[in-house]
């Protein structure tokens, strides 16, 4: 066992926690309530990626929790830092991404006084997190951390906040002077009082510091849902001749048991339709997947399984399956399982796990569902060349459609795709298709924009040899384009295409065609790549159909010798996703 030791400041308490929990990235925004934390975490080897918005930080943690399975960690300073991560953590927690969001805070002598950036931060932060913890102790910092990571994970995972006041990151010499000083030299009785006062709250301060620490990081195990209930549910689907699937992120958050998963379902030989994180599971072109009309088939479909998935505005609230189909629900969240449908069978247990018990049960049925099966893929190929004919269109700038068929060829075979935006985005969701599990990142349900450079950082704390490509819409774009010079100065080759029609296109086609205005939804043709070559990364500039194919390969070669590039591509309007608003 190893020996306690005494850490000379409590910010190596809070890296030596996450270094035994095997956590290799901290995203944050420099603070000099939390400089302790991120010093101590470099001096443990774990990397720092400093970024230009507290959010960015957020959303990169969130992608890295994502794709490695582990908790990701951001860590901002004290008040506005702290603010500036409420959405990103709130996309967290519906998207149920376990993150840890450690926070710095005012010396706790001087909370509520009027201290720099000193907020009650409890209250803000509280309905966004599933755990939270304000530590008062310098001893209690480390076990605080080992506890917030493994609480992000256990259960329905999500975002968790630890709070940790300036005071107790810093030596106990030096904030003992700062209290010393703070209490002046004078005689009187007040200035005595003040001094007893602060130099108990100093020995509270470090209170069993001095009996060292050796951080255990904590075990979580994975949620499953009972035997009787993967027996029904086996039954269920053994009598189907029209079952479906329908797999979302929640199947796959435990990253490492993507390709047991993805066997499961094969072996199954139910059809299937992937969303969110799950997109990729299959791979590209795997006969059991199904990409199109997925309404039609919830309503023809006699078994309906719902892995991960509950029935949001996604499914019409339920509305999308047939009430005379058994409807299985397989979810770690029982009130997502149950969500505006009830259904027949309630699988709460982690969704990616039971499926490979439903397949250990049952023999594959592909065969006698045959008729099924073609049905769908029938579908599926007529809606396909739907799409080539929209492909086909020109007009005077670049057609969406056919920039991302021609994405399509040129992504290389172990490509990412991270996905921020709205109307340019939707559409590449048509078209992209991910070449393996967990190779595809959108927001999830919150529907945020502003992901975008987050989530590269992320991937590329992952997965540095990939090839990754951001979908960018102009919109979305400007939530993140400072981080440009982030991805320049960590050196990472991303291949950014920003979907330039100068508007709000998803907002725009509606609220025009049933307000007849089109108030607060216009851009400009803004010069993108510009921007982007000001920041010290490669911009290229993408104007006519007849070049789509020679800047996105250019653009790859430039990425793949190591820098990021932004290709500023003008879009024509289209009409491919008329009618697609959502409530």
């Amino acid at each position: 066992m190893s020996t306690p030791s005494s850490p000379q400041h409590g910010g190596e308490r809070v890296a030596a926690a996450l270094a035994a929990a095997g956590t290799t990235h901290v995203f944050t925004l420099c603070g000099g309530h939390i400089s302790p934390i991120l010093v101590a975490a470099k001096a443990r080897g774990i990397e720092i990626v400093d970024v230009r918005d507290e959010a960015t930080a957020a959303f990169a943690a969130d992608a890295h929790a994502r794709l490695s399975g582990r908790t990701g960690v951001a860590a901002v300073t004290a008040g506005p830092g702290l603010t500036n991560t409420l959405t990103a953590l709130k996309n967290a927690q519906a998207a149920q991404s376990p993150l840890l969001l450690i926070g710095g805070a005012a010396p706790t002598a001087l909370q509520g006084r009027g201290a720099l950036q000193d907020i009650e931060q409890q209250p803000l932060v509280a309905p966004h997190v599933k755990w939270m913890k304000q530590v008062r102790r310098v001893a209690d910092l480390g076990p605080a951390v080992e506890e917030a990571l493994a609480v992000a994970r256990e259960g329905v995972p999500g975002p968790v906040f630890v709070e940790c006041p300036v005071d107790l990151l810093y030596d106990e010499a030096s904030i003992r002077g700062w209290y010393t000083d703070a209490a002046g030299k004078g005689n009187s009785l007040g200035d005595r009082a003040l001094r007893w006062y602060l130099g108990r709250h100093a020995d509270q301060l470090f209170a069993g510091a001095a009996e060292g620490y050796v951080p255990q990081a904590r075990a979580v195990e994975q949620p499953q849902a009972m035997a009787s209930v993967v027996e029904r549910a086996a039954a269920a689907l053994a009598r189907a001749e029209r079952p479906l699937m329908v797999i979302g992120s929640q199947a796959v958050v435990d990253a490492g048991s993507a390709p047991a998963l993805a066997d499961a379902v094969e072996r199954l030989g139910v059809p299937v339709y992937l969303s969110g994180m799950a997109r990729g599971l299959l791979g590209r072109d795997h006969p059991l997947q199904r990409r199109h009309a997925r309404r039609n088939a919830l309503r023809e479909a006699d078994c309906v399984l719902l892995a991960g998935v509950p029935c949001d505005f996604r499914l019409d609230y339920g509305g999308h399956i047939r009430r005379s189909a058994t409807l299985i629900a397989a979810n770690r969240s029982a009130k997502d399982a149950r969500l505006n449908r009830r259904p027949d069978i309630a699988a709460i247990g982690d969704a990616g796990a039971f499926i490979g018990a439903l397949a250990a049960r049952l023999d594959e049925g592909a065969a006698r569902r045959e008729p099924w099966l073609g049905t769908l893929a029938e579908r599926d190929a007529q809606r396909e060349a739907e799409i080539d004919a929209q492909a086909a269109k020109r007009g005077r700038h670049v057609n969406p459609v056919a920039l991302f068929r021609a994405l399509e060829r040129i992504a290389a075979d172990d490509a990412v795709f991270v996905a921020d935006g709205g109307d340019f985005v939707a559409t590449a969701s048509y078209i992209l298709r991910p070449r393996g599990p967990l190779a595809w990142l959108d927001p999830g349900a919150f529907g945020t924009l502003g992901v975008g450079a987050g989530f590269v950082l992320g991937t590329a704390s992952i997965r540095p040899q990939s090839q990754t490509w951001l979908v960018w819409g102009d919109g979305a774009s400007g939530f993140g384009l400072a981080e440009i010079d982030t991805l320049v100065r960590h050196r990472v080759p991303v291949i950014i295409l920003v979907g330039n029609d100068a508007g709000w296109t998803q907002i725009a086609r509606e609220q025009v065609k049933m307000l007849g205005d089109d108030v607060g939804t216009v851009l400009a043709r803004t010069a993108y790549h510009e921007v982007a070559r000001g920041f010290g990364a490669e911009g290229l500039e993408l104007r006519r159909d007849a070049d789509v194919e020679a800047v996105l390969t250019k653009a790859a070669a430039l990425a793949a010798a190591g820098r990021p590039v932004l290709v500023n591509v003008w879009l024509d309007k289209t009409a491919f996703r008329e009618g697609s608003i959502s409530m």
